[in-house]
């Protein structure tokens, strides 16, 4: 299983979000890239970036703070990275910059086209992500509840070529209240495409209970707040990579 140590970026800094509400935001001291190189010196090599700024605009934002990232060690680092990733022209220049996955959110669901063009010509280079609430997807940086359902949006792009789901629960997001392992088994169990478990890790607890499910289809999990608030230390959680 890959454990993604995640990095949020607003206004040019690490950041976490609870329950994907903007107005409630914590800021952290280290910057973007030196939270990416304490990762990859503890033997982390996938990962997890999101634009926030980007996300909520619709564009790309931080695209040259991510680039001295993807430096770091361009050979073994592997990032996935998504906020604001709407055309194909956005998708080549990460691609084409070295990411491991472009992850698309708002624009895999809106324009079901291009995620399907872009599945093809990058062959498993495409993640799409799935803020999810009560069931139903959330777009634009959570900021819109669609009145789409999960399971009949996964449905329509299980045989597109999608490399991964990154599936959020946003009522678990940045709570540090434990995933929603239920839910989302349950989900994953209904579609082929691979799970990363998203929102929620409070403990390493919960990483070795989602690790223990051996028969799921959960690929990784995406750990954030808890490691910047202390709650799980690095070194421990590199313990179960």
């Amino acid at each position: 299983m890959i454990i993604f140590p995640a990095i949020d970026i607003k206004d040019g800094k690490c950041v976490r979000l609870i329950k994907g509400d903007f107005d409630k935001v914590t800021s952290y001291k280290e910057t973007p890239k030196d939270q990416a190189t304490k990762f990859f010196q503890n033997g982390f090599n996938n990962i997890h970036i999101v634009d926030l700024d980007g996300a909520l605009q619709g564009k790309l934002v931080n695209s040259n703070m991510i680039k001295e990232i993807i430096k770091i060690s361009k050979s073994s680092l592997k990032i996935q990275i998504g906020g604001g990733i709407r055309e194909l022209e956005d998708i080549t220049k990460w691609i084409d910059a070295g990411v491991d996955r472009v992850i698309m959110g708002t624009a895999a669901v809106e324009n079901l086209d291009l995620l399907k063009t872009v599945c093809k010509k990058f062959n498993n280079k495409i993640a799409v992500s799935l803020d999810v609430k009560d069931g139903l997807i959330a777009l634009s940086g959570w900021k819109k509840i669609s009145n789409i359902p999960a399971l009949e949006f996964l449905k329509k792009i299980e045989n597109f070529g999608v490399s991964r789901i990154i599936y959020t629960d946003i009522d678990k997001d940045g709570t540090k209240n434990g995933p929603n392992i239920k839910d989302t088994i349950a989900l994953s169990q209904k579609i082929k495409i691979p799970f990363v478990v998203s929102g929620g890790i409070s403990s390493i607890d919960d990483i070795k209970e989602i690790k223990s499910l051996n028969d799921s289809n959960i690929e990784g999990v995406i750990v954030g707040k808890s490691i910047y608030d202390g709650d799980i230390q690095i070194k421990e959680l590199a313990k179960e990579l």
